[in-house]
């Protein structure tokens, strides 16, 4: 339940205005913790408000985990955990067992002839390589007589559950479901199993359907090449460099086993917190966990990511060829969730771009130039601050940038003013109840800080250093991070000697 000065009567869920929210102090949250012998943290909210919970599971696992020949493959597994177990998705496991190792012999076979073929002596197709794909498909045509289409989404629906999904980011991937409160157990059962029990079933199906999603998110769209060009252009050395969906030649070649492995030795118990919050009675949840869970033997975490970039030493620049309005990514590298001089940072990009009185909004957008806007990372491991500009009209990205720069010098020449600063507290409090609007809304906050810093409090704490930032810390900052030799910026730009379907010339008739 919340606990606060300002009393919450009734319900822990009855939220107040803008105003009563700046007035309350420091809210406090009775989230009651467990640890499995296995590793895996669990964690209580409890409210009563309604008779419903909400779950996430969250690993500790995303695309910064990966290494090259893998990539993707959190994000592929976020598709496969819905695939099903030796008893769930299937009418009959052990028919499908021959049959699946049938498809990874073809998959082996089919694997070494890309390698082959990627020889610029050879053609980039062959007869063989079409031969074995129709193979592998007549293969899993067969093994779809035993497969129960979407059977976990469908078993949560029909208990009442709602917002069933999942997501993969660089630093987590996380798995999501609401249900009435007298299905807990079916949840512990269901998602103990998966974890337990996960059978990659119509791997290489879903493996084509991820490549297509690729297309259509980061290869056919002006933005997707944008975040891409700019993830390697900033990180030469980190993980962060790659897409979250992969790259495409490794989503081609990439073999169940590899990624069965990955599943293996990154989505163990040791490696994930589970969060419960709504109508349920904490020491129940855990006599639950300790029941479905408490089963799945122990492993060692995996072994961390420890590559880093090297402070950058000189701007960098890049420009993506593409028939769409320009735009572009400006980004200065920072340090990790945790240090000290995140909070101003945020406090920065808050009073260069969060709503109508922010100064991007007064001295770009009011005067017709384009939009801009400024956000930072709260990462595992250092990110960006970043800034996104596009031009409107016949205004260029390089009139964006000039105005965006100018702005950024006067943080480091003229302090912040008191009246800008109280405009970000607020914001802050008002990010921080909305946030917690609902019973997901906390599971996830709650999720996110204690699987990426060991400490369910931390958004609260970082709300609370948000707040404590002086003038004095956002001057500080924005000339110690946001300098050229730190910069780099990544712009869309249209092929020379070509015109968008906008721009051409239209023919009389």
């Amino acid at each position: 339940m919340f606990r606060s000065r300002l009393s919450l009567v009734t319900c822990a869920f009855m939220f107040l205005t803008a105003l009563t929210w700046a007035q309350s102090a420091d809210v406090q949250l009775d989230v009651k913790k467990h640890t499995l012998a296995n590793g895996l943290r669990i964690l209580v909210l409890e409210n009563h408000s309604a008779p419903v919970f909400s779950s996430i599971i969250r690993f500790n696992t995303g695309s910064v985990d990966e290494y090259p020949g893998i990539t993707g493959s959190s994000h592929l597994l976020e598709h496969m955990l819905f695939k099903g177990t030796k008893i769930v998705g299937t009418s009959n496991y052990a028919a499908e067992v021959p049959i699946m190792a049938r498809i990874d012999s073809l998959a082996h076979l089919a694997y070494a002839e890309q390698v082959k073929l990627s020889s610029p002596l050879n053609p980039l197709d062959s007869t063989r390589l079409k031969q074995l794909r129709q193979q592998m498909a007549d293969a899993q045509a067969e093994q779809k007589q035993y497969v129960i289409k979407d059977e976990m989404w469908s078993t949560y629906l029909q208990n009442g559950g709602s917002m069933l999904n999942a997501s993969t980011s660089n630093d987590g991937t996380q798995y999501y479901v609401s249900l009435p409160k007298n299905r807990l157990e079916l949840w512990a059962f269901l998602e103990s199993d998966r974890m337990a029990n996960l059978v990659l079933r119509e791997f290489y199906s879903e493996r084509d359907v991820v490549m297509e999603e690729r297309r259509l998110s980061d290869e056919n769209t002006a933005r997707g090449r944008l975040a891409e060009a700019t993830a390697a252009t900033v990180n030469w050395a980190s993980s962060y460099r790659w897409p979250v969906v992969g790259w495409m030649s490794d989503l081609q070649t990439v073999q169940r086993e590899d990624v069965e492995q990955y599943f293996k030795s990154h989505y163990s118990p040791s490696n994930a917190v589970a969060v419960i919050v709504g109508d349920v009675n904490a020491d129940s949840v855990f006599a639950i966990c300790e029941k479905y869970f408490g089963m799945i033997p122990p492993q060692p975490l995996p072994r961390p990511v420890v590559t880093r970039d090297a402070p950058q030493a000189g701007e960098r620049r890049a420009e993506v060829e593409y028939d769409a309005n320009p735009t572009a990514y400006i980004c200065w590298q920072t340090p990790q969730i945790g240090h000290p001089d995140l909070p101003a940072l945020e406090v920065a990009a808050n009073i260069l771009s969060t709503g109508r009185t922010s100064r991007f909004y007064k001295n770009i957008r009011e005067k017709k130039l384009g939009t801009a806007g400024a956000s930072v990372d709260y990462s595992r491991y250092p990110g960006t601050f970043s800034c996104d500009v596009s031009p409107y009209g016949d205004h260029t990205v390089q009139e964006l940038e000039t105005a965006v720069y100018a702005e950024i010098d006067r943080l480091k020449t003229e302090k912040v003013t008191e009246w800008e600063l109280q405009r970000v507290r607020n914001q802050v409090d008002a990010q921080l109840w909305r946030s917690m609007d609902s019973n997901r809304g906390l599971a996830s906050r709650i999720a996110n800080s204690e699987i990426m810093t060991g400490d369910w409090r931390d958004f609260l704490n970082r709300s609370k250093a948000v707040k404590a930032v002086t003038a004095d810390d956002v001057m500080r900052v924005v000339n110690n991070y946001l300098v050229k030799k730190n910069r780099s910026v990544v712009s869309i730009v249209r092929p020379e000697g070509e015109q968008s379907a906008a721009a051409a010339p239209r023919k009389n008739k």
